[in-house]
């Protein structure tokens, strides 16, 4: 299927999509790892180019994205055997395991959340919705975005602001979600919407950037609920072992705290003679996705392929192209 067409027709358009399908380069009996399968949009482009002997494994943390990218690959081309599991990346080794495999020829993480994760306000991701603040993405996990507003100190919510999400007014706005927790907790999305807004006097209404005051807050929040950053190390670590030789990464980030990690992995690997870089600076959006899919202005993909193998004594490896 052409790419242009590909939203148009599934009503969801995947970041970079010819650019994932050139790095990865699949060929037929392979298997690839979507990591996080979302609404099916890559993995579909994915499984065409498998055939019939390949197999695609599709990993998401919300039983309603998987129905849907299960529902999307269902006219798919590719006859390709299709797993698709209820699990974190960070889980990748374990699934793997369950389906009786120890290796696999690709791996793609798009590290973003679907725009309809973020439209539900009972999920609580959005503070332009009411709903209660919530943010899990995995319905598993026991810890809410009400938990840590409502019951972390001060300066531990100061520096989650700050690291999670580069927020330069956290303190001010830590102090300030302290001092309102004190009259009644803070439980809804546009409630701490405006306790954020009023930490940093700006009036969101009249405010001429299209940046919400709350939108870094949001993020740090959403990320340590979700722990995205420990899961995308857990993956990081694994992915070598789990890579055939000559199996390609890509990872696909969306702001610098989950670039970076993926930056210096990649770097740290690749002086290790474990991977060959192949994307010299990240990889962006065309003028042309960027006007239309919004999305992708702030995506920035890297890819790596695995080294050949290792000598008998394990301490040096050789690259060759698959």
């Amino acid at each position: 299927m052409e790419f242009e067409t590909f939203g148009e027709t599934f009503g969801h358009i995947p970041v970079l999509p010819r650019e994932v399908c050139e790095l990865l380069a699949l060929r037929e009996g392979e298997t690839v790892v979507d990591a996080t399968i979302g609404l099916g949009g890559h993995a579909r482009l994915l499984a065409e180019r498998l055939g019939p002997t390949g197999t695609l494994i599709g990993l998401d943390v919300d039983p309603a994205n998987l129905e849907t990218a299960r529902q999307a690959l269902a006219d798919r081309k590719s006859a390709c055997r299709m797993e698709l599991v209820h699990a974190n990346f960070a889980e990748l080794p374990d699934v793997l395991v369950s389906l009786g495999l120890t290796q696999v020829d690709a791996i793609l993480a798009d590290l973003g959340i679907s725009s309809r994760q973020l439209e539900e306000p009972a999920r609580g991701f959005s503070f332009q919705r009411e709903g209660p603040l919530d943010m899990r993405l995995d319905a598993r996990l026991m810890v809410t975005a009400t938990d840590l507003v409502n019951r972390m100190r001060e300066q531990e919510l100061g520096d989650l602001l700050y690291f999670n999400a580069q927020e330069t007014a956290g303190r001010r706005i830590a102090r300030r979600i302290c001092e309102a927790r004190k009259n009644s907790r803070i439980t809804t999305t546009t409630r701490l919407a405006e306790i954020v807004a009023s930490a940093v006097g700006v009036d969101p209404e009249s405010r001429k950037s299209k940046i919400h005051p709350a939108t870094r807050t949001f993020l740090a929040l959403r990320m340590a609920v979700n722990e995205e950053i420990e899961n995308l190390e857990a993956l990081l670590e694994a992915a070598p072992r789990l890579l055939s030789p000559g199996g390609r990464f890509g990872v696909i980030a969306f702001h610098s705290v989950e670039d970076k990690p993926v930056k210096l992995d990649f770097r740290k690997r690749k002086s290790e003679g474990i991977y060959q870089i192949l994307t010299k600076k990240p990889v962006v959006a065309s003028d042309d996705e960027r006007r239309s899919n919004p999305r992708s202005r702030s995506a920035k993909l890297r890819a790596v392929m695995r080294a050949s193998g290792e000598t008998e004594s394990g301490s040096e490896m050789h690259l060759t192209a698959p």
